[in-house]
């Protein structure tokens, strides 16, 4: 058993899982306080085969100037899934104690339930520290751990702006939302005009989009959880005001609450059901294939927000690259997994490639990438504006240990609150005591924060 496991009392009922009891038995590295610069370089001239488990098409390129930089490191790819049956396969390898990629993608809110179990390592040995002023410090944020640990290296942002419909706006003469009390006017207006179209769409099983929308706001409901110890506050009044925010626009039928990422909502989008949709960098990309249609009719701007004059944004996905504890190779994996997410040719191929919005400061500031010019949004530069964003995303928000559950639970009450038109503020009551008996189930702590 790892030595650090036996000092978790408070996790009693997580140990007695299959995963925690796999645990005593695997191997896991045990990180030195410091790597030295000869060491690494020693062991990047060693034959060593690591495994990384990606769903990143085209994730060759990088991999490919990896292997080139290191001629001894070869990299086997595995896409294993996107997504839970990623995330399912990674734990039941863990499990088992065999079968565990060197290297994982993992998306930020994922990384805090795979460190309360000990399943990653902490890359402050192997010079990550270094790295810090080469990130947007919100992406940073989100990979440190709540002692200081560097869990992952980001590899791609969210940073939450709003597209929108500028020929449905312009004919029916609304100007584009500031502040979410402006939306809901507009909103309003539109309905009025035109029954047959929303200002926007709700989707009751995203709690990815909750989440975000909780962010900006200035709620943070896990803020303060550390190990475990887990702090819940979904009635803040900073979360309440997002709750009744989105729940009211539903009673009035002024939004649409239809499921995203489904058929339905393809064709909504292509037929200018909704006139907006909060959605993150990733999203201008997706929607080019998406409305494919709908091509030079929308723009971007940022989210509108709680107090006139106000710049504050969130973040809706995003991923890093994590190296498990699992490793036989610490030193080559976390290498690998610096090289591929700060390497200029590497990460400029994942920006402009692959189109994932890039954390990293150097292609933020890059004309290149800013200055683009997209013909489906009428020549906007739109990787300038979200670039904008990124810097007014706040850096403390946390993700609790549990999160997979946390958005189950999320559709279970404020999801279908919103859409049978119910009480939210309610439902975020429910949420929060759903959440913290499933915690303490699972042998968390559970604060009031």
């Amino acid at each position: 058993m790892h030595p650090r496991i036996s000092r978790r009392a408070g996790l009693a009922a997580v140990l007695a899982t299959p995963l925690a009891l796999a645990a005593c038995g695997r191997h896991t590295v045990d990180p030195p306080a410091h790597v030295t610069r000869a060491q690494i370089d020693e062991a990047m001239r060693q034959p060593t085969e690591l495994d990384f488990w990606t769903w990143v098409p085209g994730i060759e390129k990088e991999v490919a100037l990896f292997e080139e930089a290191y001629p001894q490191i070869k990299v086997d790819i595995v896409n294993a899934g996107q997504g839970n049956p990623h995330y399912a396969k990674l734990r039941t390898a863990l499990r088992a104690g065999n079968g565990a990629p060197d290297v994982a993608q993992l998306e930020f809110q994922m990384i805090p339930s795979f460190a309360i179990t000990e399943d990653l390592l902490d890359l402050r040995p192997y010079g990550a520290g270094d790295l810090a002023p080469q990130f947007v410090d919100f992406a940073w944020s989100q990979v440190t751990g709540t002692g200081g640990e560097i869990w992952a290296i980001p590899q791609d942002t969210g940073p939450m702006g709003m597209l929108y419909r500028a020929d449905i706006l312009d004919a029916h003469g609304i100007e584009v939302p500031a502040t979410w009390d402006e939306f809901a006017e507009a909103a309003a207006r539109l309905r009025e005009a035109d029954p047959e179209v929303y200002l926007t769409n709700f989707a009751p099983a995203q709690g990815a989009f909750f989440a975000a929308m909780l962010w900006q706001s200035g709620a943070n409901p896990f803020g303060g959880s550390d190990g475990p110890e887990l702090r819940i506050d979904l009635t803040s009044p900073e979360a309440e005001r997002v709750a009744r925010y989105w729940g009211e626009l539903s009673e009035q039928d002024l939004i649409a609450v239809d499921p995203d990422f489904t058929d339905a909502w393809y064709q909504a989008l292509n037929s200018g059901k909704y006139a907006t949709w909060i959605a993150p960098a990733w999203a201008p990309t997706f929607l080019t294939s998406a409305a494919a249609s709908t091509a030079g009719l929308w723009r971007v701007a940022p989210l509108p927000q709680w107090e006139a004059g106000q710049q504050v944004s969130s973040n809706w996905g995003g991923s890093t690259s994590a190296v498990l504890a699992t490793t036989r190779n610490p030193i080559a994996a976390a290498v690998f997994a610096q090289f591929i997410n700060t390497d200029r040719e590497s990460t400029d191929t994942m920006a402009n490639e692959q189109f994932l919005y890039p954390p990293t400061k150097a292609i933020l500031e890059d004309p290149a990438f800013t200055g683009q010019q997209l013909d489906f949004y009428g020549g906007q530069e739109v990787n300038a504006l979200f670039a904008d964003i990124s810097t007014t995303v706040a850096e403390d928000f946390q993700w609790s240990p549990v999160q997979e559950q946390v958005y189950a639970d999320f559709t279970a009450t404020v999801g279908t609150a919103v859409a049978n038109k119910a009480d939210a503020v309610a439902a975020m009551e429910e949420w929060q005591a759903r959440i913290q008996e499933y915690a303490e189930y699972q042998g968390f702590t559970v604060r009031p924060s």
